[in-house]
């Protein structure tokens, strides 16, 4: 009889019975007044006279009017380089105890996002709020005395000055509570291995030695791993080595590209709880099984402002328009795209965080994301977004029997002068006819999307399909020093990164 998840499982139920829902509005008036009073009298906090938002009628659209947008770089040349030449009291009270490191999608430097103590206590208590929600999914008493998989960058963070760097992952994973390293798998010494395969081949290696019931990572690199775990000992399924396994939780990108694929790799099903970590902190989670949205986290050190996605508020790198209007949780809407905007106790100010998101359900503050803001296909006015591109690729899974994990694409101009969209597939279809799955891929998009469809009458030339081996992408991120952090494949390139794509492909 499983006694300790008994008392476990008897517990969450005990603390889930005592908890009130949250009211995530006035959930998130409180943390605009924290965020306001504590960071008052820092240098950000006087230079945009924080003390007056507090003393307004109205803090939330004080706030919207007297403190501009900000991007990473933007925050970085105006604000956050101070940290680095020693200055204290920035935009923050003190000085951060990390900075995770991000490449993102786009760029090639490593982002640096200051991770203060704030940050990981508010990570800490949304997890927490996400082992408690385990209590919606009617899980048996055995499932809490299993070990949980966690597989992200390397927990071995560089020292620098007065403060570690890494990846948000390695991070979170490095200060995980003492009461929970005996659940916690790979385990330190494996977890600080900084190659990624040789990581990986150690938990091949040790992976009968666990009774693993619940993954946590990339879709990408969790199934990589699983692959290595099952062709090291030779078996059908991951349940042949882990027969305990039965929770997956999901995070850094949208899991739907990878569900046929991961489905492979298993012998029995697998709940899959979707999450929304990133290098700035802990968005959302999904708390129930009667829906794949994901709740934001109002009450845990961030306050969101959105930004409807429309042409006119954005410009043509990505970026807001300084006039750009914002609303408030109160005021978002159904059915409506939204730049997400937050502010956070790590010091970041009304910030661009790069993805688009709807609501799916407003009154539970639970959101889906829909893409990037520089990852909108626009150049001749189709207006794909990524969304829109994923469904089109699980309609040409179920038409071709096959699994697309991994994509990219590019508006290209060719040398007749007309514009194509250039599709890679990462696909392990065999004798693949491009010039059909093309035509099928067109068709999907046309009938989903009527900006398409009238793209495709004027200026959008063709569509142009290449099948490759999944692999290719996971080799272009390892080049790129992308692999097992918590990244997103460039679903759209520009120009010059697809030119160096191609080439890529073309050595490989």
């Amino acid at each position: 009889m499983a006694i300790l998840g008994n008392i476990i499982k008897s517990f969450i139920q005990l603390k889930d019975t005592f908890s009130s829902e949250i009211e995530h509005t006035k959930a998130q008036a409180e943390v605009l007044k924290h965020l306001l009073e504590k960071a008052k009298d820092t240098q950000f906090g006087r230079h945009y006279k924080f003390e007056d938002i507090l003393n307004a009628d109205n803090s939330s659209e004080a706030f919207a009017k007297g403190v501009p947008y900000f991007d990473y770089n933007k925050i970085n040349e105006e604000w956050w380089y101070k940290l680095h030449e020693g200055d204290v009291d920035v935009t923050w009270p003190g000085n951060p105890s990390y900075f995770a490191l991000s490449s993102g999608t786009t760029g090639t430097t490593s982002k640096r996002i200051p991770v203060t103590d704030d940050m990981i206590e508010a990570i800490r208590q949304a997890g927490i709020k996400q082992v408690f929600a385990l209590n919606n999914y009617d899980l048996p008493a055995d499932f809490f005395e299993k070990e949980i998989m966690m597989l992200g960058s390397s927990t071995d963070l560089d020292e620098k000055d007065d403060h570690l760097e890494g990846e948000i992952s390695g991070i979170s994973a490095s200060n995980i509570p003492s009461w929970f390293k005996s659940y916690y798998k790979p385990g330190e010494d494996i977890a600080k291995i900084d190659d990624w395969d040789k990581r990986v081949q150690r938990i091949a290696e040790r992976a009968k030695d666990w009774d693993i019931g619940a993954l946590s990572g990339i879709p990408s690199w969790i199934e990589l791993m699983l692959q290595k775990v099952i062709d090291y000992h030779k078996v059908e399924n991951i349940h042949d080595i882990w027969p305990n396994l039965k929770v997956y939780t999901s995070g850094g990108v949208a899991f739907g590209p990878y569900e046929k694929s991961f489905k492979a790799l298993m012998g029995k099903p697998v709940t899959v709880i979707d999450t929304y970590l990133a290098s700035e902190g802990y968005i959302a989670t999904q708390v129930r099984p009667e829906t794949d949205a994901m709740q934001l986290n109002t009450d845990n050190g961030i306050y969101f402002e959105f930004v409807p996605f429309q042409p006119e508020y954005i410009n043509q790198d990505g970026s807001l328009k300084d006039d750009a209007p914002s609303v408030t949780l109160k005021d978002v809407e159904l059915d409506q795209d939204y730049v997400l905007i937050i502010s956070t106790v790590s010091g970041a100010w009304r910030y661009l965080i790069g993805d688009t998101i709807e609501f799916t359900n407003v009154e539970r503050a639970e959101i889906k994301i829909t893409g990037r803001t520089k990852f909108f296909l626009n150049t001749v006015g189709s207006q794909l977004s990524v969304n829109k591109m994923d469904a089109a690729l699980r309609d040409l899974e179920a038409q071709f029997d096959t699994t697309i994990p991994e994509y990219t694409i590019c508006a290209h101009r060719a040398e007749d002068g007309e514009f194509y969209h250039c599709w890679y597939l990462g696909s392990e279809l065999k004798n693949a006819d491009e010039t059909e799955i093309a035509k099928a891929l067109d068709a999907s998009l046309k009938a989903a999307n009527k900006n398409y469809k009238v793209a495709r009458s004027k200026a959008l030339k063709g569509v142009k399909v290449k099948v490759v081996a999944p692999e290719k992408f996971y080799d272009w991120n390892a080049r790129n020093k992308k692999k097992g952090g918590q990244v997103k494949m460039e679903r759209v390139m520009g120009e010059e990164k697809f030119e160096d794509w191609e080439a890529f492909i073309l050595e490989s």
